[in-house]
């Protein structure tokens, strides 16, 4: 009876801190395809080539319903405990913020190093999770469905790490609140239990991320493969990103005097005082423990969440 006792006591302990776990942050935003099929889109340069990104706050000015799909969403999160991040108030923060140069040219290489105007959306919002949302409403006599296509992204990498998809029962109510909940409501758990099992595996193995290290050709004569007690500059670097990356997992996939590039480098999900880890924070302590130690100045230029670039040589 004891033992019996006990197990029921570790059940609801188990259940309280599952209640209690922290969960990711999400932002819902209309899929790219959406936004494609509704016109809202803007073409940008990004280095000589045009690329077509979507134009959130245009949708968000013009379609109502999508501020409605977007608010339901957002309720359906909440209600799971799940805290957000709304697109139309970070949409808002960046028009707010003063026009800043985001363009860099590498005196050695040439090539210029810029980030998107999504790149830039994410960094700023800080989301965990991007919840991409494709709707479309279907009429079939007097009564109502709608489609959907829901995808969990990591903000981070881009990578889909949980689905939904279906079709909604038909209705006669043609208000898209009601037809969206009505569509996803059943899927709506599993969803949220794959965003669950995922940010317990990168709170546990750390978080994917990618780092640049260039070279600036100021005349110095300082690159990777320059010595500081009897080690190459290049090792250096190596050795900090083992001793700081979770479990010591980085792939450095290509290198030379001039530059290196790692990927799938594990960064810790929080600073030691708590407050969230991102890319551009991660390597802010490389270029400190390079100018503390060996009087290396450096420049931090972040690509949106997930990338970040040290240019070596200058500050």
């Amino acid at each position: 009876m004891k033992r019996f006792l006990f197990t029921i006591l570790l059940c609801l302990v188990a259940i309280t801190l599952w209640g209690q776990a922290k969960k990711p942050t999400i932002m819902v935003v209309p899929s790219d395809v959406w936004c494609v099929q509704n016109n809202y889109t803007n073409t940008y340069d990004n280095q000589g080539i045009s690329q077509i990104v979507p134009d959130y706050t245009k949708a968000l000015q013009t379609d109502a319903n999508l501020l409605l799909a977007i608010a339901k969403i957002n309720t359906m999160m909440a209600d799971r405990g799940f805290p957000l991040k709304d697109l139309q108030a970070v949409t808002k923060s960046i028009a707010q913020q003063n026009a800043e140069d985001n363009m860099i040219q590498s005196k050695t290489s040439g090539a210029s190093l810029a980030e998107s105007p999504i790149d830039r959306l994410r960094r700023v919002a800080k989301a965990d999770i991007i919840m991409q949302l494709t709707y479309t409403i279907n009429q079939m006599g007097p009564k109502y469905s709608l489609t959907y296509n829901l995808q969990g992204l990591d903000s981070y990498t881009n990578k889909q790490i949980a689905g939904a998809q279906g079709t909604g029962k038909h209705t006669f109510s043609a208000e898209l609140p009601i037809l969206l909940e009505e569509a996803v409501l059943s899927n709506m758990d599993e969803f949220c239990t794959q965003l669950m099992t995922y940010f317990e595996d990168i709170n546990e193995n750390g978080r994917e991320v990618a780092v640049d290290i260039r070279v600036f050709d100021n005349g110095s004569g300082l690159d990777l493969e320059s010595e500081f007690n009897d080690m190459e500059l290049s090792e250096i670097i190596d050795d900090w990103m083992s001793d700081n990356t979770v479990n010591h997992v980085f792939n450095k996939s290509d290198a030379s005097e001039t530059f290196i590039q790692y990927e799938q480098v594990r960064i810790p999900l929080y600073k030691e005082n708590g407050n969230q880890m991102d890319t551009e924070s991660f390597v802010r302590g490389l270029r400190t423990y390079l100018r503390k130690q060996y009087q290396i100045e450096s420049k931090v230029m972040a690509r949106g969440l997930g990338r970040c670039i040290l240019v070596i040589g200058e500050k």
